[in-house]
C-alpha cells in the first residue's frame, strides 16, 4: 500500500536524522576534547598555564555548541489545551466515543477533551513527556459542537477514530511520534541555528513535500474508513456543513466580536457563551458553488472539500435540518461552565489588544471632534 511505504519511508529518515544529532553532538566535543589534548602536547611543557587555558576554552566552547546541538531533540509535544470530560461529566457523548472506537477498532480512547477551537482531532502522547505508555487524546472544539447535529457529529468523530484504526495503531502510531518528533527537531533547529535550519529546509524539501502527502493520503483513507459507520452521503454534507460554519465564524462572527473594542473598553457580548446564539440568529447558508470557488488550494496538508467529495462520490449537497445542535445533547449540562471556562481564557489573551484599540479608538474620535 502507498501509505504504508510512505509512512516507513519517512519514518526511517527521521530515525537515522534524530540519532544523527547525538553523535553530531559527541563529535563536537570531541573535537573540543582533541583541541584540549593537542595545547597540552604542544605547548605544555614550556607553558603549562597558557596550554591549560586553551585547553579550558576549547572544551568550554566545544561542550557549549554540543550542548546547543544535543537541545534540539528535547522540544515536548504540546500537551492538549481545554476542559478534560470524564465519563461523569458527559456519559453519552463516552458511550458513543466507545462504540464507534469498537466498530472501527480504534482502540482505546484514554482523554476526552472539550476545546475553543472549531476542530476535532486526535493526539498521541507518552504518558511521561519522552517515555511512557501513549496514551490517545480526542479534541473536540466546543464551536464545532454547536455547528453540527448529532449524526454530523457521529461523521466527524468517525472520520477521527478511522485515523486511530487504520494508521496510529500498533508501530504505526510510534512512526507518527518519531516523524513528529523530527519534525519539532527541524523547527528547533532553525531557531538555534537559523543558518543551518534554512540550509536544512532547502536539503529537506522533498521530504515535506511527502510529508504533506503523506497527510493527504491519510485523509482520504480516513474518510473512507469512516464510511464503515455513516453514509458517504452525511459524511460530505457534514464536510460541507462544517465548512460553511467555520467560515462564518472566522469572517462574520469574531469580527463583529472584535469590532467591539472600537467603541467599549470591555466587550459587550461573551463569543463563547453566545455562540449558539449568534450561531442561530447569524449564520446565512450560501451557496455550495459559491464555497467551492473561494479560493480552496490543492497544494494544502490537507484534501481540498472538493476532492474528498470527489473520492467519496458524494453529491456536493446540505439539507437544512431542525435538528438541535449536538452540544446542546452531549454537553447540555456543562455548556455554561464550558462557555465561561473559555471566555475568561480568551479575554485573558485579548484583553491588552482589546485596550489598546479602545485607547486609539478614542483618542481618535477626541481628536475629530476637536477639528
Amino acid at each position: 500500500m502507498l501509505r504504508r511505504r510512505l509512512a516507513l519511508r519517512l519514518t526511517v529518515i527521521a530515525i537515522l536524522a534524530l540519532l544523527l544529532i547525538p553523535v553530531l553532538a559527541v563529535a563536537v566535543l570531541g573535537i573540543g576534547v582533541l583541541g584540549a589534548y593537542g595545547a597540552w602536547g604542544i605547548i605544555g611543557s614550556k607553558w603549562p598555564l597558557a596550554a591549560f587555558f586553551l585547553g579550558a576554552v576549547s572544551v568550554t566552547v566545544m561542550g557549549f555548541i554540543a550542548v546547543r546541538v544535543a537541545s534540539v531533540l528535547f522540544v515536548p509535544l504540546p500537551l492538549p489545551e481545554g476542559v478534560r470530560l470524564s465519563p461523569e461529566d458527559a456519559r453519552d457523548l463516552h458511550r458513543l466515543i466507545e462504540s464507534m472506537g469498537w466498530v472501527l477498532e480504534a482502540g482505546r480512547i484514554d482523554h476526552v477533551w472539550v476545546t475553543p477551537g472549531m476542530n476535532a482531532a486526535v493526539l498521541q502522547r507518552p504518558r511521561r513527556g519522552f517515555f511512557g505508555r501513549i496514551e490517545t487524546h480526542l479534541l473536540v472544539g466546543l464551536p464545532l459542537m454547536h455547528s453540527v447535529t448529532c449524526p454530523q457529529l457521529v461523521a466527524v468523530l468517525a472520520h477521527e477514530l478511522a485515523h486511530l484504526a487504520v494508521q496510529r495503531k500498533g508501530i504505526g502510531k510510534y512512526g507518527a511520534l518519531l516523524r513528529a518528533w523530527w519534525l519539532r527537531a527541524l523547527d528547533r533547529i532553525g531557531d538555534v541555528f537559523p543558518t543551518i535550519g534554512a540550509q536544512a529546509d532547502r536539503w529537506l524539501s522533498r521530504f515535506y513535500g511527502n510529508m504533506a502527502r503523506l497527510a493527504r493520503i491519510e485523509e482520504f483513507e480516513a474518510d473512507a474508513q469512516a464510511t464503515k459507520v455513516v453514509d458517504a452521503d452525511v459524511l460530505g454534507e457534514t464536510l460541507i456543513e462544517v465548512s460553511l460554519k467555520e467560515q462564518f465564524l472566522s469572517r462574520d462572527y469574531w469580527p463583529r466580536v472584535l469590532a467591539q473594542s472600537r467603541v467599549r473598553a470591555k466587550p459587550l457580548v461573551r463569543p463563547f457563551r453566545d455562540l449558539c446564539l449568534g450561531m442561530t440568529a447569524g449564520f446565512l447558508r450560501t451557496a455550495i458553488s459559491d464555497m467551492f470557488s473561494d479560493g480552496e488550494s490543492s497544494h494544502s496538508m490537507h484534501p481540498t472539500i472538493r476532492e474528498r467529495l470527489k473520492a467519496l462520490r458524494a453529491s456536493p449537497a446540505v439539507f437544512p435540518s431542525g435538528l438541535p445542535p449536538a452540544a446542546d445533547y452531549y454537553l447540555s449540562p456543562l455548556l455554561l461552565t464550558l462557555a465561561w471556562v473559555f471566555d475568561r481564557a480568551w479575554w485573558r489573551d485579548v484583553r491588552p489588544d482589546w485596550q489598546l484599540t479602545y485607547r486609539m479608538a478614542c483618542r481618535e474620535h477626541r481628536r475629530k471632534r476637536r477639528q
